[in-house]
């Protein structure tokens, strides 16, 4: 692959397997992290894997809106023009957090900051770029009551908001490729499978024996992402929800529901102050 790939979320799990395979592909790799000093140990990995690779770090934390503008604004000064930008990085509180800007934490990092970043970087991507958003099958139980994201009262649990923040992924994907189709820039969004990382509960992995997915390590659950980043027989397609196995799938009907994805995007713009 050759020009600018930006990705988020490169410090551990799919994200840092995604940011060395794209340097080895040739591309220049911008890796924006919240912890910055984790990202230049992952750009010290790559380089000693990768002689010669162009990467950089850039920090940015996803759940604060002032920091996402600052880095979007490094972005478009250090390179004219994004041939891919991957939506990788995610959390979840465990517990009832709010983002610096008064939003649920595991909504305003995996899908505010992105939101964010992405509606910044859009018109600085060039034609046949990509956008993929890593969302989550997780998505499949998730439920979007707009009037309570921002509610610090209202009730908490830990994988609804998960789940809540990967249906707001997917909804905001296909919102994005109906406005990007005629840019011949793509966007999709994908299940990265059930991964061994960070995210992953402690007590999942005891029971993995017991369960019919199998959990994935890293390098297996970076294989969707790089396929919709490189692959060439998905150049042009968008709009779509890939699995783990890199086929194409139906999403969830609320992600599907168009007067939602349409909400969405404009109590989105609205809560990120996006003017345009």
């Amino acid at each position: 692959m050759t020009g600018v790939a930006v990705i988020t979320g490169t410090t551990h799990g799919i994200g840092r397997v995604t940011g060395l395979e794209l340097a080895r592909s040739g591309a220049q790799v911008l890796m924006l992290c919240r912890d910055a000093r984790a990202g230049e140990a992952v750009r010290a990995d790559i380089m000693a894997r990768v002689p010669g690779a162009a990467v950089e770090v850039m920090a940015c934390d996803l759940a604060s809106l002032d920091s996402v503008r600052r880095c979007a604004a490094a972005v478009r000064r250090a390179c004219p023009r994004l041939r891919l930008l991957i939506n990788n990085a995610g959390t979840v509180s465990i517990g009832h957090r709010m983002s610096v800007d008064g939003y649920e934490l595991t909504f305003a990092t995996n899908h505010l900051g992105p939101f964010l970043l992405t509606n910044l970087l859009s018109d600085h991507l060039e034609d046949g770029a990509r956008i993929v958003n890593v969302a989550s099958r997780a998505h499949f139980r998730g439920r979007m009551d707009l009037e309570d994201v921002d509610d610090p009262r209202a009730p908490y649990r830990s994988a609804a908001a998960y789940a809540r923040s990967k249906l707001a992924n997917v909804l905001s994907t296909f919102a994005l490729a109906r406005r990007l189709a005629a840019s011949g820039v793509s966007v999709n969004c994908l299940h990265p499978g059930v991964i061994a990382s960070n995210l992953l509960p402690w007590w999942l992995r005891l029971v993995k024996p017991l369960i019919s997915r199998p959990i994935f390590d890293v390098e297996r659950g970076a294989r969707t992402t790089l396929f919709l980043a490189l692959a060439p027989q998905v150049a042009g397609l968008s709009g779509l929800y890939f699995d783990e196995y890199q086929v194409p799938q139906a999403a969830s009907a609320l992600a599907r529901d168009v007067t939602l994805q349409e909400s969405l995007w404009q109590i989105s713009s609205r809560w990120v102050g996006l003017t345009r």
